[in-house]
């Protein structure tokens, strides 16, 4: 557990970040709550008792203040492609880890290519993406390759009951369909493809009792970006049901509404991952309950890693990169249910 250690948690007032500072405090952690919004911090550290450290990304030295004496920083403050630079440089000068729960595809390609080689020669560990979309889809393929050491492809499809994006969300997607303009990505024959067709609608067979839906194909997320930095798939593909995808990007679908006394929304979600090579496939499967709030036990699984050393590599590193994929997944039980499947 986290005997007394400070974390930094950037972003700590926003939807997610409220559920990453619940779940550090239960593990024994002590959050230190950041962000530029000082009247807004000031309120949440009286509600819990914690120490409040204002901070910007446009003031190098109050980031600095904001990381002094913690043990590590959890970035929650979107749009990442903002916030991600100026705190993993603050993290670098503090010399201790960085995780972010960004799902922003451009962020997390940035994350890889501007810090790889820097963070490998400081021995420093810098993990992306450490949530439900990035995290928990490259926990999953990384189980599901077992001892294989390469394969075809890598298909990840998400089953969401719904999706009422929270305002952070739709601030990120607005600033990834800025940067991207009028293309899509996909990663196809190992590289990066811009593409201006509209993304296929197809059907995908989840595990029983949810059976056939209707899916967008090519529904590109941070998944796509953490597999193919470690693992040896030329092609990774994602996919959404149809119905959520309609939800998120609906301009008058409503922010996520908590249903029980730890703030969780109704929303269910199946994450199903196949790999193939040659004839021979591979599936391993997690659901759960609101994807904001369980990227908390995920993001905090990993720090408590690091942490106590239970981790294989340093650098700017996926998930299933650093960690024993199939001992970090069972260790989120109760907040998943999880089934690896070799056919």
């Amino acid at each position: 557990m986290g005997s007394g250690q400070l974390v930094a948690v950037f972003g700590s007032y926003g939807h997610t970040g409220r559920f990453v500072v619940a779940e550090l405090a239960a593990r024994g952690f002590v959050p230190v709550l950041s962000g530029r919004n000082a009247q807004t911090l000031e309120e949440l550290a009286d509600e819990h008792g914690l120490e409040a450290r204002p901070a910007s990304v446009d003031d190098p030295a109050s980031l600095d203040r904001a990381l002094a004496g913690t043990a590590a920083v959890i970035n929650c403050a979107g749009p990442f492609a903002s916030t991600v630079g100026p705190v993993i440089e603050a993290a670098l000068r503090a010399r201790i880890p960085y995780l972010d729960v960004a799902a922003e595809l451009e962020a997390n390609l940035d994350t890889f290519a501007h810090y790889r080689e820097r963070a490998r020669e400081a021995g420093a560990v810098i993990v992306p993406a450490m949530a439900f979309f990035g995290g928990l889809g490259d926990l999953l393929a990384t189980a599901a390759m077992g001892d294989w050491t390469e394969a075809d492809e890598a298909h990840i499809a998400y089953a969401l009951s719904n999706w009422h994006p929270t305002a952070g969300t739709r601030l990120s997607g607005a600033v990834s369909r800025e940067r991207r303009g009028a293309h899509r990505l996909r990663y196809s024959g190992g590289k990066w493809e811009r593409r201006t067709d509209a993304a296929p609608l197809l059907e995908w067979t989840f595990p029983e009792p949810m059976g056939l839906r209707p899916v967008i194909g090519e529904f590109t997320m941070a998944d796509v970006v953490t597999v193919p930095q470690h693992l040896s798939i030329p092609d990774v593909t994602t996919y959404m049901t149809a119905e959520a995808a309609r939800d998120v990007t609906a301009p008058h679908t409503p922010a996520p509404t908590a249903t029980d006394g730890s703030g969780r929304s109704n929303q269910t979600f199946l994450v199903d991952v196949v790999v193939r090579s040659g004839g021979a496939e591979r599936r391993a499967t997690a659901g759960g309950q609101d994807i904001y709030a369980v990227t908390a036990p995920l993001v905090t699984e990993a720090l408590e890693r690091v942490l106590t050393g239970r981790t294989r590599t340093v650098g700017v590193v996926s998930a299933g990169e650093i960690f024993d994929a199939p001992d970090f997944l069972h260790a989120l039980a109760p907040h998943i249910t999880l089934d690896l499947v070799s056919v």
